[in-house]
Parts: structure tokens; C-alpha cells; sequence
């Protein structure tokens, strides 16, 4: 009798391991399930926007001036960005704060490479993202640079605030090629993973303009091509110490 009971006892120990087992094995599956996900999606939301974080379809109302003032650091360029039926967007470039993509941006301006192409890529209440050659958030110049924040081991202390300009790139640090965006408003979560090199000192009512009046189509601020606004040119007007 006391075998019989052991031997069942065995069995009822054996099942219930096995479904132990299983459940383990389900829940495993399920937790590698979610993160891949999660990866996904980050993944799909960086190449789908060079890595800038997607938004809500809409106008957010964003006023005041930009960051310029607070920031200290060594002004080496001023730049005018004309874009058609908004204005003029006058800006300062910080290329000691951030020398390789200060250098690249003001070659290709000075290349009349973004000249005629667009902004893309709107978010009202966060960006505006523009410089690609192919209008859709994959194209670039035919190099790539050094992303200079801290997250690729490069000290860079401008922070993303208001009017702001930043290098846009894809989900590897040393992507970044020609797109670019000015901040409508602050995003600190930016702070460290993207090269900002550069605010806007005057025309910010511009950005406020093409974020309030550009229909977009998804909540990752994605502009049909006949409504992209359009950079007329982008040019070095000053260079300092030059």
C-alpha cells in the first residue's frame, strides 16, 4: 500500500513539475516576445525618424523665445535658412561645442545642398525635421560623421531647448549625414543622444508657423510630399574668427 501511495505521489509530483515546466516555458516565451516588441518598435520609431520621438497629430501652441540667450557657448557661424511663404530663420552655429557637425552642416550649405529641398517631418510641440534629398526621412549627403553627444563618448553641452538646432540620424551613433531639426519646443529626453549644434536667434514665429499651419498624416509628424515647406537656401552669412 505505502508503494502505491509513493508511486502516486511520485506521479502527482512528476505532472506537476511538468506543468510547472510548461508554464515557465510560456511565460518565457512571452516575456522574449514582449521585448522583441519593444524593440521593434523602438527600432521601426528611430528608422522611421532618425530617432526622434513620434507625437500626437495636432497643433501645440508653443510661444516665448528660443534657448540663444542661456546659451555660453563660442558662437563660430551665423546662418539664414529662407523657407518659401514662412520667412527667414536666423541662426548661431556653437562650432567648438560641436566642430565635426558644425563643419559638415556649413559644407553642405555652402554646397547649395539643401537648397529646394524640404521640411518632412513636423511634430508640432517637439520638431521640425528637414535636409534629406529624398523627402521621406531615409536619404543624406554621401557622408556620415561622428555623432558628437555623450552617449557616443563625445562631451556635448547643449541641450535641446527651444529653437535648438540638431543632427537627425538613424539608430548607429555615426549616421548622421545631412538631415537636421530645430526644436519647436524643450525635449530633455534628447539630452546626450543627438548632436545639437546650433539655435535659432531669430524667426523662431517661423517654426511656430510651419508647425501650426502643415498637415501631417501619422503621429510621427509625416508630411505628403506637396505640403513639405520648402528650404529656398541655406546660408553661412558670417563665420567668425574667419
Amino acid at each position: 500500500m505505502a508503494n502505491k501511495k509513493q508511486v502516486a505521489r511520485a506521479a502527482a509530483e512528476a505532472q506537476r513539475k511538468a506543468q510547472q515546466a510548461k508554464a515557465d516555458k510560456r511565460n518565457m516565451i512571452i516575456g522574449i516576445v514582449a521585448v522583441l516588441l519593444v524593440v521593434a518598435a523602438a527600432l521601426g520609431f528611430i528608422l522611421s525618424g532618425n530617432d526622434t520621438p513620434a507625437g500626437q497629430p495636432g497643433t501645440v501652441v508653443v510661444s516665448g523665445p528660443t534657448a540663444a540667450s542661456a546659451i555660453t557657448e563660442k558662437i563660430t557661424h551665423n546662418v539664414v535658412i529662407e523657407v518659401e511663404n514662412y520667412g527667414t530663420i536666423n541662426a548661431v552655429l556653437y562650432g567648438e561645442a560641436a566642430p565635426i557637425t558644425v563643419e559638415n552642416f556649413v559644407k553642405l550649405a555652402n554646397e547649395g545642398f539643401y537648397d529646394g529641398l524640404t521640411f518632412h517631418r513636423i511634430i508640432s510641440g517637439f520638431m521640425i525635421q528637414g535636409g534629406d534629398p529624398k523627402g521621406n526621412g531615409t536619404g543624406g549627403s554621401s557622408e556620415t560623421i561622428k555623432g558628437e553627444f555623450a552617449q557616443n563618448g563625445v562631451s556635448n553641452p547643449i541641450s535641446h531647448q527651444r529653437g535648438v538646432l540638431s543632427m537627425a540620424r538613424s539608430s548607429m551613433p555615426d549616421s548622421a549625414s545631412s538631415q537636421f531639426f530645430i526644436m519647436h519646443d524643450a525635449a530633455p529626453h534628447l539630452n546626450g543622444a543627438y548632436a545639437a549644434f546650433g539655435c535659432v536667434t531669430e524667426g523662431i514665429e517661423v517654426v511656430d508657423a510651419i508647425c501650426q499651419n502643415t498637415p501631417v498624416t501619422d503621429g510621427n509628424g509625416t508630411v505628403q510630399k506637396a505640403n513639405q515647406p520648402i528650404i529656398t537656401s541655406i546660408r553661412v552669412t558670417e563665420s567668425a574668427g574667419e
